[in-house]
């Protein structure tokens, strides 16, 4: 049996181990085909009838909701430690902000050492910039999040739209000659993108490492500096919710209903929509690029929520059957089981490891999402059952307090 300590949020474990599942369906992608893979079943090769409907369902289901979801946790649980440091009488800021350096250091680690997909950083970087508004009231931290979000959504749309606007224009065939270079130039610059991940996936890992340090080392902070304006308002509705007691089960329960039915209901109905049209238009590149990083950010976003209002009211019961516990530990194990999947993935797809990288169409790729989620549930409770923390937990928060922490039960 799993020992659970009474300090912690189950429920906020529950939907933390929810995602660190769902973010694989997503991430499989980048492990195992080009990044046009992401954003098209017919990417990098034509696709099937099952690679199409694995694809939609993939979209629908899991891309960008599982990302403002760990974003919405994320806050949460930098919040949650805060309290409760300050509780015992320590200084919570200053132990998150030491925190969140050496979560920096990692991200960055993970980046250049095992997969260029990395979030960590990304999530350390906005997280301090989350922990200085920390104090503020619920009201006040949605507030900020819809501003920084309306904010960056303008920013979005000046960057994007020129070029969603000529890819319409040439799909039409009423482009002029300059119209459809500038689209084959933006298409161009893709398939260069494409063929420098394969050829990439094909070098031993020490090759690997050094293209990535000499070609983008700088690529965390342009993630960052890229993504700022989504993942700090989810990070920011995180600490929101977790201050009203949305996690600890203090909503009423009509409120979460709603809150699950509207999510899921309206955000679904937007994405099925423009998935639909993005099929019947063969997915054009540019517009998946831009609905997939700002346009479907609302949509994601209920959805996300939705999915994490479900949770909350299924917890008591379903924490009390092995499933749930399973789930649990997963989340109380993110961090590792995380990292883990990276270096499963890259095992598997990179030539250094079985070399799978190209092999897998979108149908295919479940494979190894429903192989990974099998090892990720078979050894989370079982180590806990032994372990305090998961490994990698238990090194950051070593770092975190500067001295070896208890391991083992």
């Amino acid at each position: 049996m799993l020992e659970t300590s009474p300090t912690r949020i189950r429920t906020l474990d529950l939907i933390r181990g929810v995602a660190v599942l769902g973010i694989l369906a997503v991430n499989v992608a980048g492990f195992v085909a080009p990044d046009s893979a992401v954003y098209s079943p017919d990417m990098p090769r034509p696709g099937v009838f099952a690679d199409h409907a694995a694809w939609l369902l993939t979209f629908v289901l899991f891309e960008g909701k599982m990302r403002a979801l760990f974003s919405v946790l994320f806050g949460a649980s930098l919040l949650l430690f805060v309290e409760r440091a300050n509780a015992a009488g320590r200084d919570g800021a200053r132990l998150q902000a030491r925190r969140l350096a050496w979560l920096l250091l990692l991200g960055y680690l993970h980046f250049a050492l095992i997969w260029d997909g990395d979030i960590l950083f990304l999530y350390a970087a906005i997280g301090f910039v989350a922990l200085a508004v920390r104090g503020w009231r619920p009201v006040q931290l949605v507030t900020a999040a819809a501003l920084v979000l309306a904010l960056w959504q303008v920013w979005g749309a000046a960057m994007w739209l020129p070029s969603v606007a000529t890819e319409m224009t040439v799909s039409g065939g009423a482009a002029s000659p300059a119209v459809q270079k500038q689209h084959a130039a933006d298409i161009a610059q893709y398939r260069a993108e494409d063929a420098k991940d394969a050829a990439e996936a094909k070098l031993s890992w020490p090759a690997q490492v050094k293209a990535k340090l000499a070609d983008r080392a700088d690529a965390p902070l342009n993630l960052a500096a890229y993504n700022w304006g989504e993942t700090l308002p989810w990070m920011l509705l995180g600490m929101a919710l977790l201050r009203s007691g949305f996690f600890a089960g203090a909503w009423p329960r009509r409120r979460l209903v709603w809150l699950a039915s509207a999510g899921i209901g309206l955000g679904g109905a937007a994405t099925i929509a423009f998935t639909l049209w993005a099929a019947r238009n063969h997915y054009p590149e540019v517009t998946m690029h831009y609905a997939s990083s700002f346009g479907l950010a609302l949509p994601h976003l209920g959805i996300a929520l939705g999915y994490a209002a479900l949770l909350v009211l299924a917890a008591p019961r379903l924490l009390r059957w092995v499933p749930g516990q399973m789930l649990e530990a997963a989340g109380r194990m993110a961090f590792s089981n995380y990292l883990g999947t990276s270096l499963v993935m890259a095992a598997l797809c990179y030539d250094w490891g079985l070399g799978l990288f190209g092999q897998f169409g979108a149908a295919q790729r479940w494979t190894l999402v429903l192989l990974v989620w099998a090892l990720i549930l078979s050894w989370s409770q079982p180590w806990l059952t032994r372990y305090r923390q998961g490994p990698l937990e238990w090194l950051w928060r070593s770092l975190t307090e500067w001295r070896v922490l208890p391991f083992r039960r």
